[in-house]
């Protein structure tokens, strides 16, 4: 059995759904450390034919706090609306898929901020996105396992394998310093790391931009173009 965990980011670049698509089970790292400035409550767009980074606010907590203990502000729902003002502006006169898009985007960010917390209203994104990409795999939040939560870094990253019955650990190319294969291997499970092939498309933009958000990857490509282009990697 394969399997992927990763943090729960807002609406991430596709070589986080291409780690999903290679695998049979995906958790979501749920209780973990929430770290500021990462993808957790932010990511990029195309405006004006660059880069635009989109942020939703969370409240002030202890830093200590984990991701599932963190909430957006009541700011969401502004920012939601700005959010998809800025979207409209970008993509409406540039794609023939904005509409269908555009309401997803929509169904994704209709969420009660103040009975979910951040890590419940990212997974519930990250599902609605998989269903509408057609990929398939169980979902499971590591909050909800046995694995020993004192653990830390590559030990806990193991235990949750040996939990789940894992053969076969994929994580993301960023954590080639942080896990090893000999690691893993002398504990029975194989490890590699999900490596995305150079990616472009049609962006309606005279130099591409890469490494954006799913979003703009869902607005310049049918679902077929999409399923081509999560099949763009190569384990290592």
């Amino acid at each position: 059995m394969k399997l992927a965990i990763m943090q729960p980011y807002l609406f991430p670049y596709i070589g986080y759904f291409q780690l999903i698509h290679a695998v049979d089970k995906f958790v979501v790292y749920d209780d973990v450390q929430y770290i500021q400035r990462g993808f957790i409550n932010r990511n990029k767009i195309l405006v004006n034919q660059k880069e635009h980074l989109f942020t939703f606010s969370v409240k002030k907590a202890p830093r200590q706090y984990n991701i599932n203990e963190r909430y957006f502000t009541e700011n969401f729902y502004h920012e939601r609306d700005s959010f998809l003002k800025t979207i409209e502006r970008s993509y409406k006169n540039n794609t023939d898929n904005f509409s269908e898009i555009y309401n997803l985007l929509r169904e994704c960010l209709d969420v009660n901020v103040e009975k979910y917390n951040v890590a419940q209203i990212n997974e519930r994104t990250i599902r609605l996105l998989c269903d509408y990409m057609n990929v398939n795999v169980k979902f499971i939040k590591s909050s909800e396992l046995n694995s020993i939560k004192g653990l830390k870094g590559q030990e806990r990253i193991l235990n949750i394998n040996l939990e789940l019955g894992s053969s076969h650990y994929i994580n993301a190319i960023g954590g080639e310093e942080l896990y090893s294969k000999e690691y893993f291997l002398g504990n029975g499970i194989d490890l590699n790391f999900l490596k995305t092939k150079s990616i472009s498309y049609k962006q309606n933009n005279p130099n591409f931009v890469p490494n954006l958000s799913i979003i703009d990857v869902l607005m310049f490509n049918s679902k077929e173009e999409i399923r081509s282009l999560l099949a763009q990697y190569e384990l290592v």
